[in-house]
């Protein structure tokens, strides 16, 4: 009854609405305590998130059920200087719930089952009007909405004393609406499914995570973990926007982690992860290819196979986190990351593009906590903040130079029950 309800609890609340862009549109971490720590989670098994972040590690995990939500405060803004429709906007979209939860049972001493379902990330923006254009040019206001929900059913056994293995099949789903793209009518391959088609259209999706841990020494655990493409159905209602007619995959990555028990009441963490975005054709094409007219009299509008995506370069991230056991109810922690840049301004035309979608986000700093009740049950509270960092690029429709920069706070918290 407790797992039905929180379940239900996170697929709702999951559904509403969540927009991620911190690393690319990735969260920084999965589970509260990951995100005290800046994410670096592979190499540890302190709860039912190993879906999201390693598979093997709900060896480890023990049963328990945590259930938390975050809420998520990126700050958008797109200016233009030097061309037509010069000016400043800002997105009114400033706060969202992003919700996640986990659930892991040992079936015996080796053998684990769980699932854990997230909200991988997004993107959403909300420019306003001026005078009825909006900053790209169209009529009304600006802005995408892309909710991704992931649900990671996991199983995980110990090969050996200290060592296990774990998968997660990946089951996705995801929705996106766009409105205000008008402009870009003269450059699509389908102009009536391109802006403004009314309520959000629906993809589902597939996949596959693997993982690795292994506890090499009483202080020093390590962590692989390796997930695929998601494949999913295409947005026929946007067909006319996104590269292979309205397709959005979640792209390849995989993460390395180690763990050190320095003392008896202080871990450090480093993760390493790679983001495969340009292996993403609508994510990852060159922005500026569906610009050029006589690229779009060619075919290569909007919606091609070799139409314009957001141009965005595959990422490396660095996560250091530190947990320090303060006592025997309270664990404190603290974290710093640092991603590559997805989106390159020196490329013609990326900046505009990604008006839709600055996630220029670099570095970020977080701070979390773990109280353990009387009861064994936990509550844990996660603390994050993205630096602000700018991008700057030519202007191929207005002329002039585009600057998109962001900023980001969330606070999450997380209660999780011990059985």
């Amino acid at each position: 009854m407790k797992f039905t309800r929180v379940f239900a609890f996170m697929a709702l609340a999951g559904l509403a609405g969540s927009a991620f862009a911190t690393n690319g549109y990735f969260s920084h971490g999965y589970g509260m305590k990951a995100k005290g720590m800046a994410g670096a989670a592979t190499a540890s098994s302190d709860d039912a998130f190993g879906g999201a972040n390693n598979p093997a590690s709900m060896a480890f995990a023990g049963n328990r059920i945590d259930l938390g939500a975050d809420l998520f405060s990126p700050v958008r803004e797109a200016s233009r200087a030097g061309g037509g429709l010069n000016g400043t906007s800002e997105s009114n979209s400033e706060y969202f719930l992003v919700p996640e939860f986990g659930y892991n049972r040992m079936v015996n001493n080796n053998l684990a089952l769980g699932v854990t379902v997230y909200g991988n990330g997004g993107m959403n923006t909300n420019y306003p009007a001026n005078l009825g254009s909006n900053i790209l040019g169209g009529s009304g206001k600006l802005g995408v909405n892309l909710v991704q929900l992931v649900v990671a059913p996991t199983a995980a056994y110990q090969i050996a004393p200290n060592h296990s293995i774990g998968i997660s099949p990946l089951i996705g789903y995801e929705r996106f609406k766009a409105y205000g793209l008008q402009a870009f009518g003269m450059n699509s391959t389908d102009n009536t499914n391109l802006t403004n088609r009314g309520d959000s259209d629906d993809a589902f999706g597939y996949g596959v995570r693997i993982g690795y841990m292994g506890k090499i020494t009483p202080t020093v655990t390590i962590g692989a973990a390796y997930a695929s493409k998601m494949n999913f159905s295409r947005f026929k209602k946007y067909q006319g926007l996104f590269a292979e007619q309205g397709d959005f995959d979640i792209p390849e990555n995989y993460n390395l982690g180690v763990a050190w028990q320095a003392t008896p009441a202080v871990k450090l963490a480093l993760d390493y992860q790679r983001i495969n975005f340009n292996g993403v054709a609508s994510v990852g094409n060159i922005a500026a290819t569906s610009l050029i007219p006589a690229n779009v009299a060619a075919g290569l509008g909007l919606g091609a196979d070799a139409g314009s995506g957001f141009g965005w370069d595959d990422v490396n991230v660095w996560k250091l986190g530190m947990e320090y056991k303060y006592s025997q109810k309270l664990t404190l922690r603290a974290g710093v990351s640092h991603a590559d840049n997805p989106i390159n301004g020196a490329d013609f035309g990326e900046a505009m593009f990604n008006i839709l979608a600055p996630a220029v986000i670099e570095n970020h700093a977080t701070l979390g906590f773990t109280y353990t009740l009387a009861s064994g049950n936990e509550m844990t509270m996660a603390y994050m903040h993205g630096f602000e960092n700018d991008v700057s690029g030519a202007d191929p429709f207005f002329g002039g130079t585009d600057k998109i920069k962001m900023y980001q706070n969330s606070l999450g918290f997380q209660y999780s029950w011990k059985m």
